[in-house]
């Protein structure tokens, strides 16, 4: 399934009429349509909706009533209630926002190898503005957001520490690609793509977020806790965890990156970046 370009669109114009359509995005030089993603479904039902549209795109399942239902024997075993299973628009919607997340990082796999590295993060990092969250554990709304939040957490904890705050940045730039299983699907866009220290950072953070509530066990944290990068782990953490307030003031994406240009040029030169 592709994401439906706006001048391929006429056909479709009266059969997407029921949906609610809220505005356009671009990935690269082509204009499509977004329909918004419902949010009145519980996270039982998101994950339900997310699973089987995991199953569609993949290919294993052609119907969405057996998506549907494999979906929701992959993810419980107990009785699930008619008000936690999503409706083919909801898995439609699900799928169209993977294949957005899917186009998003061809068009990054595409640049030239010599294309600005903050240009990858940018690719990855824009479409986290249409990533949705579950409001219980995040209300301050979408990913970049959050993101933004963490960063200036970040910066003001280790604002010398570059690969630290490429961590904080790009800690969920996974949730644009696959929500159910971001950690890794950020870890395969990023690797060879930010130092191996970043990657560390951004793979152990929910682990740190466990540690943090008491709710791993000893040896995950006797693990952690001989790493040399425990205490930034921790920072990140917490960071992570105050990222989420409503209204907070955070600085653009492109602000972030010239900081991060800022910081690399002067740690190359022994200078201090500016501060903005």
């Amino acid at each position: 399934m592709e994401s439906l370009p706006v001048e391929d669109a006429g056909a479709w114009l009266i059969a997407l009429a029921e949906f609610p359509l809220t505005d356009f995005f671009r990935i690269g030089s082509r204009k499509y349509l977004r329909l918004s993603f419902p949010m009145i479904f519980d996270r039982l039902r998101r994950q339900i909706a997310f699973e089987a549209a995991r199953l569609l795109h993949s290919q294993r399942e052609t119907e969405y009533h057996r998506a549907r239902w494999r979906a929701a024997r992959a993810i419980t075993r107990s009785y699930i209630s008619n008000d936690s299973i999503p409706t083919d628009y909801e898995i439609r919607q699900a799928l169209q926002q993977l294949t957005e997340g899917e186009s998003a990082f061809s068009t990054v796999r595409e640049m030239p190898e010599d294309e600005d590295r903050l240009g990858y993060y940018r690719a990855l990092l824009e479409p986290l503005a249409r990533v949705t969250q579950d409001p219980g554990s995040h209300p301050e709304g979408d990913v970049l957001y959050h993101s933004l939040q963490v960063f200036e957490l970040a910066r003001e904890a280790r604002p010398w520490d570059e690969e630290f705050l490429l961590a904080a940045l790009l800690h969920d730039v996974g949730k644009g690609i696959d929500p159910r299983d971001h950690i890794n699907a950020g870890l395969a866009v990023l690797k060879g793509n930010v130092p191996e220290r970043t990657l560390w950072l951004i793979e152990n953070h929910g682990t740190a977020q466990k540690i943090m509530t008491g709710t791993i066990g000893i040896r995950a944290r006797r693990r952690i806790s001989r790493h040399e990068d425990s205490e930034e782990l921790e920072i990140l953490a917490d960071c992570d965890r105050r990222g989420r307030v409503c209204g907070r003031r955070v600085g653009t994406v492109d602000e972030a990156l010239d900081f991060i240009r800022a910081l690399s040029e002067s740690n190359e030169f022994g200078d201090e970046p500016e501060t903005f």
